[in-house]
Formats: structure tokens, sequence, C-alpha cells
């Protein structure tokens, strides 16, 4: 097993990077285009977004660069209210929301000459949010998703509790009196992630750019958000890489179920857990190189 850290590893050799900004509805998003180093002329290019409560400087970075080291231009960027991004509404997990940021940044990249098609990458929570967008934006070509979090209002009942303790967080979410928890914590018991690997761990995903933190307004979209819906929508070509071991194998499952679009699958071994698609290198180097060539084929 290799463990190096791939999150604090910001620049790989034969890449470029490039600070970019652009509008979502009035908001301004922070992003970072990586490209081959010496590319000419115009690339396929993919939209790269990460985990739940995430930053541009996590996963969706560390997938970027290998995408663009493999030839594809890859924008990683915050969405609204996170990160480097603007918005005054801070640290919601709202699908909505950031399935719009994801059209948003379609409409930049469709507006460079130095791009010549774009795919979607969704990585964990935004596989939803990317499959979505791929299904009702004719511009988005293909969609690749890796340790897939897909979870219906049903699943999120189980996973979070019960009816009755979804009901609680719902209530909560609709009250919002802007109450901000921890998003990550190895001590912190009322952390929405207690003890989670990788976002309580500094060499990790725990680094200075991570929000830390998760609004008690974002329970309602998230607990009641459907992501196995695009499934009857998508036409496009997906990818799934996974494992036996991911968070919501179920959730993967039934969207294979449902969905009537080509399919293809890429999993590794039990041993590789959600977790470990985030920044383990033998995980990244396997997801990224079916991700490239499934979006070049």
């Amino acid at each position: 097993m290799n463990t190096i850290n791939l999150q604090n590893t910001p620049t790989k050799a034969g890449v470029t990077s490039e600070a970019v900004s652009f509008d979502s509805k009035g908001v301004t998003l922070k992003g970072t285009l990586y490209k081959p180093e010496g590319a000419a002329g115009a690339l396929p290019a993919a939209i790269v977004t990460g985990a739940w409560t995430t930053v541009k400087e996590q996963m969706p970075g560390t997938y970027a660069r290998e995408l663009a080291a493999r030839g594809i231009a890859a924008l990683a960027f915050d969405f609204t209210g996170w990160g480097e991004s603007g918005g005054d509404r801070r640290y919601v997990e709202d699908p909505e929301v950031k399935t719009a940021d994801i059209k948003a940044a379609v409409d930049y990249l469709s507006g460079r000459d130095d791009i010549s098609s774009l795919s979607g990458l969704g990585v964990c929570a935004s596989s939803g949010y990317m499959a979505a967008a791929v299904a009702d934006d004719d511009r988005l070509s293909k969609v690749a998703l890796v340790a897939p979090w897909l979870h219906d209002p049903a699943m999120a009942e189980g996973i979070y509790g019960g009816a009755e303790s979804a009901k609680g967080l719902i209530a909560a979410s609709e009250a919002d009196d802007g109450a901000v928890l921890v998003g990550a914590s190895a001590t912190d018991e009322n952390s929405v992630m207690y003890q989670a690997p990788y976002y309580t761990e500094e060499d990790r995903g725990l680094i200075p750019a991570y929000d830390n933190k998760f609004a008690v307004a974002s329970w309602k979209p998230w607990l009641t958000y459907d992501a196995q819906a695009s499934a009857d929508r998508l036409t496009k070509p997906m990818l799934m890489v996974g494992s036996p071991s991911i968070a919501l194998p179920a959730g993967a499952e039934a969207y294979e179920a449902r969905m009537t679009a080509p399919l293809e699958k890429v999993w590794l071994g039990d041993d590789v857990t959600q977790f470990d698609f985030y920044d383990r290198v033998d995980a990244v180097k396997a997801s990224a190189d079916a991700v490239a060539d499934f979006f070049a084929g």
C-alpha cells in the first residue's frame, strides 16, 4: 500500500496551473485550471468535483492534476460558500446550488478557446451533482464517478439514524439560526464526521485550506436530495470507479440498476476504502488512469 499523501503536493511534473474565476448566479467562484505543460491548441477538458464539505485543494485538485498529466485539461473549483469562493451563505452542503455551480463552470470553460470538449468527474458526494449536470447539459459528453455516493431520501434516513432522527435534523435545518458545526474532529463528538479518517488527519485532508465547517442549514437539502433521479435522464456514457469497500455501495448498485445509458465499471480490491480513493497513491493512479482512458475513448 502506498500511503504518500497527495493532498500536500499541489504541483505535479509536466502540469501547469492557472488561477481562474467565474460567475455562478452572481457569486464569484475561484478555481484552478490544470493543463499539460507545453500543450498547444484546444484540449479536451474535465470539471472535477469532490466529496461533501471539501475544497479544491483536496481531492478535486489531486484528480485534476492527474488528468492534466494524462493530457486532459481539468478544472477544480470551490463551490458557492466554500473555500475561496464568494457567497453569503457559507458552509451549506446544498446539492441544488452545487449542481448550478457545475453548470456555471461549463459556461466558463465553454467560452475558452483552449478547450475543445467537456466531461465531468465527480468524487464521492458530488457524484450525484455531476451526474445530474451531465444528464441535463448537452455540452458535457461523458461522466465519471469515483467512489460514488449516490443516496436518495430513503437511504439517507437509514444512514442518519432512522426516520425520526432525519426528521429532527431537517427541522433544525429549517430553523436555520445560522448554527455551524465542526466538520471533522478526532476529539469533538459533536462534529459531523467524528473520528473520520482523512478529514481529521493533518497529513491528509485536514489541510489549512479546508474550511472544516458544516452549516446546520445543510441537513434539509442534503437529506432530501435524490441522487438516484438523474439515472432516468442520463443518456451519456458513464464510468464508475469504486470497490466493495466504498461507503455506499447500495447507492451505486441502485443507480446502475436504474440507468439505461452506457456504463463502464472499474472495481478495485476490498482493501481500497472510500477514503483511500481521495489520496492513496495506487488508488488515485488506478482511478485516474481509468477516467483518462474513458474520457479519451
